[in-house]
Order: C-alpha cells, then structure tokens, then sequence
C-alpha cells in the first residue's frame, strides 16, 4: 500500500472525479455512518458497491448485494468467496489485492461506495480509498481485523439499505449455533486455543480474533494461558520452547502457506499436552472448505462451519 507512486494516485484522483465517488448532491441523500474514522455519508442506494476488507465481499452478497470489486482475504480463487457463496453472483467481481490494493483499478471500477469494514484500520488506507468513494471503515476498536461479526454485518447492511436483511441472517447463524450447543453440552465453558504455523513460526489467536469468536458461539471460551500472552495484531507469537502455552481443553491448529506434515509431524507439537491426549484437532488439506470457512468467519461462512465443525472436535472435547 505504501508503495503506490504518485501518478498512481492522481490517476485515481482523476477517475474518481469522472464518476467514481458520487456526488455531494447524491451523499446528502444517503445516510450517516459511524466509524472509528468518524461519520461517513453513503449514498442512499448504492448500485456499484466495491468490498475490500476481510468477509465484507460475503456479508454484502448476504443481504442481497453483488460487489463488482472484492478482496478474496483466505484465497478461494474464482470469484473470491466460498462454495457457499459462489451461486449468489450473477457476474464475477474484479478481485482487488488485499493488503496493498490498486487505488487504480479499484477508481476504474467508478464504485459508489467503498466497504472496508474489517481490515488493518490503518489512516492512510482509509484516506486513499475515500478519495474515490465514500468508504466505510473499521468501527471503533476494529483496528487489525477485530471488527466482530455483529458489527461487520451491521455496519455493511446499514451501508446498503438493507438493515432487515442484515438482522435475519445474524438471528439464521444465532439459531445453528444454539443448535450446536445443544446437541453438544460438553462445550460449554471448556478452554479452546486456537493457533497456525507458518514459515515464521507458531502463532495464537487472540480474543477478538475470528476463529476465536467462532468457537466462543459454540460455547468454549478463550485459554487462559492464550489470554496472558502479549498480541501483536489478532496473533501473539508462540516459540517452539513454550508451545505448552497453547495447551487447552481443546487445541484447534492449522498450517498457513506450509505442508500440512509441518504441523502433524512437529516433535514440539506433539508433546503439547493436549495433543498427547487426543484433544486437538489440525485442519489439514482434506478439511480445507472447513479451514476456509473458519478462517474467514463471514456471516455466510460461519454458517457452513457451524455445520460441519462440531462433529469434527466432539470426540476431543473430554
């Protein structure tokens, strides 16, 4: 993002002028949006809609709203959402780069509006893409993707008009996760950690974090052990010596970028205790639409894990 030149910019200025970002007569007639950027005018019925920030793409098509630019944040490929979204687009979005996307490209898109609701947070990032369109950001306290769900799906269906819309598909996802704790009790207030290797190591996720919300709203809650560690963004760094830290009732790991082996066949994993015990789950390979969904989090996506994940850790949990 930083690496943008100048003509770049300009060249946005320039395409935003000649269309992209509405007018003030059209703002007026919209709404006022709280953000942690301050109060934003969206126009009233937005009819070309970019989504840029992580699950914003399928919150919109969630309440009956096709993006015609999105970010594809956990790499499905295609048109840069989950099998479980990809029916409710009628024509392929342009898909935008995530961390650092094309002010350019996305201006020649002419958006009337801007989603970025769940992203870095970042000052610069908001200033460039308001230059094109109205853009609604990070709520308060969002910064590093800890936007939460209800906020998410607030905070894009009051962009799009589609308040109702929004409402009904937060109480729909409500009614599976309650069934899931019901048809298990045996998750209610047990520990979960949640964590992912990389090249660079092991991370935890923090609370706050997406996958860390899914599994509270199937009844666990947050490690304490998590909890105590120092965040960096929605991570906190794990070295090999300590990944005893990541010890739970349940352990919930995946690979990032790394073969899977790199994480089944890590000696200092393996001595983890709950792994010793039978008390983890690795979404491998072979569980990747699961390892998408709960990574992405979006209202939609949570939906199919909140299917699929209990049956998958209900013989962990003891």
């Amino acid at each position: 993002m930083r690496r943008i030149l100048a003509p770049v910019l300009a060249s946005v200025l320039l395409l935003a002028a000649c269309g992209g970002g509405g007018g003030e007569e059209e703002a007026a007639s919209g709404i006022s949006i709280d953000t942690k950027f301050g109060s934003v005018e969206v126009p009233k019925d937005p009819k070309k809609v970019v989504a840029l920030g992580w699950g914003d793409a399928e919150t919109a098509l969630a309440v009956g709203v096709q993006p015609v630019g999105a970010s594809d944040w956990v790499e499905f490929g295609g048109k840069g959402v989950g099998p479980w979204a990809e029916d409710l687009y009628d024509q392929a979005p342009e898909i935008i780069d995530t961390m650092e996307p094309d002010f350019e490209k996305i201006a020649a898109l002419e958006p009337d509006l801007i989603l970025d609701t769940k992203s870095s947070g970042e000052q610069e990032r908001y200033d460039r893409l308001s230059e094109i369109a109205p853009t609604v950001g990070a709520p308060e306290g969002g910064d590093n993707y800890l936007t939460t769900m209800d906020q998410q799906v607030n905070l894009v269906s009051q962009a799009l008009g589609k308040e109702d819309e929004g409402k009904k598909v937060l109480e729909e996802l409500d009614k599976k996760y309650e069934a899931a704790r019901k048809a298990h009790p045996e998750f209610d207030g047990k520990s979960v950690s949640v964590a992912a290797k990389t090249s660079e190591g092991w991370g935890a996720y923090v609370e706050g974090s997406e996958r860390v919300q899914f599994m509270e709203q199937l009844g666990f809650k947050q490690s304490e052990k998590v909890a105590a560690l120092k965040p960096e963004g929605f991570t906190a760094t794990v070295s090999e010596e300590k990944l005893d830290d990541l010890d739970a009732d349940l352990l919930v790991a995946f690979p990032i970028y790394i073969p899977d082996t790199e994480v089944t066949k890590d000696a200092a994993f393996k001595r983890i205790p709950a792994v010793e015990d039978g008390r983890s789950l690795v979404l491998t390979e072979d569980l990747n639409d699961v390892r998408q969904a709960f990574s992405l989090n979006s209202v939609l996506s949570a939906s199919f894990a909140a299917e699929k994940m209990p049956d998958l850790v209900a013989d962990k949990v003891k």
